[in-house]
């Protein structure tokens, strides 16, 4: 990855104000509000005993992949293919993959950090455990952060303009917060209606990240679902995107 192309997508990140808080800061302050309510301090028993701020930790650290995935990504690769930047780039000895790369590893760094300040804050000012099973959490971290990642990449693809981007990008942003369990938690989800959720991204993303906060090993079947989504979304985008 060309290095140069690396730190100016970082400095261009940090000059959108919007981006910064969506990504970094709002997962963890809806965190903050919704474990400020009385009640969300409270074991549940329709969360299997745990309280409802506990639960919520693993739904802020996906809301930061989510709205780096689907809602950020896409609007900086096609912002840059927009104003012909990806063109310009076929005529240097840098190739547009390397803005490729260097835009994934700014948006994915950037959502794992929100991640690690949503739990240092869950843990610090509500007392909610750290990951007790931490090599589980991180390898589903890591492989939610991939498929968000690789849907991004598609929402890129499928758009020709920023317009169009952010109009995917909000069709697709809405239900995949609802399979995180922004509105239900999954635990709490009627059976048949969690067996589904489960079956999508991040969906199966929140099973295994509660599964790891609680010390068991995330279920191999919520993690294939993962790995099967990022390697499937990446075909897609690969098949699909357009430098031009």
């Amino acid at each position: 990855m060309n290095t140069a192309v690396l730190r100016t997508e970082f400095r261009l990140f940090r000059r959108e104000p919007g981006a910064v808080f969506w990504i970094f800061l709002f997962p963890t302050l809806l965190l903050v509000v919704l474990g400020s309510i009385p009640s969300f301090r409270e074991a549940d028993k329709s969360l299997g005993g745990l309280r409802p701020v506990d639960a919520y930790v693993p739904i802020a650290v996906l809301i930061a992949l989510i709205m780096s995935g689907v809602q950020s990504l896409p609007q900086a690769l096609t912002g840059h293919r927009e104003r012909d930047i990806l063109r310009r780039m076929r005529l240097t000895p840098v190739r547009p993959s390397a803005l490729l790369s260097a835009q994934m590893v700014v948006q994915g760094t950037v959502a794992l950090a929100s991640a690690l300040l949503a739990l240092v804050v869950g843990r610090l000012a509500f007392g909610v455990r750290l990951p007790e099973q931490p090599a589980g959490y991180l390898l589903a971290l890591l492989l939610a952060a991939g498929a968000a990642l690789a849907l991004g990449s598609v929402v890129s693809a499928l758009s020709r303009t920023t317009k169009i981007a952010s109009a995917i990008g909000s069709a697709v942003f809405f239900p995949m917060m609802f399979c995180a369990g922004l509105w239900l938690p999954v635990q709490a989800m009627p059976h048949t209606l969690a067996r589904v959720v489960q079956l999508t991204p991040f969906g199966a993303a929140a099973r295994a990240l509660g599964e790891a906060a609680a010390g068991h090993w995330p279920g191999w079947g919520h993690l294939g679902v993962l790995a099967a989504w990022t390697l499937l979304l990446t075909a897609a985008a690969a098949r699909w995107f357009r430098w031009e």
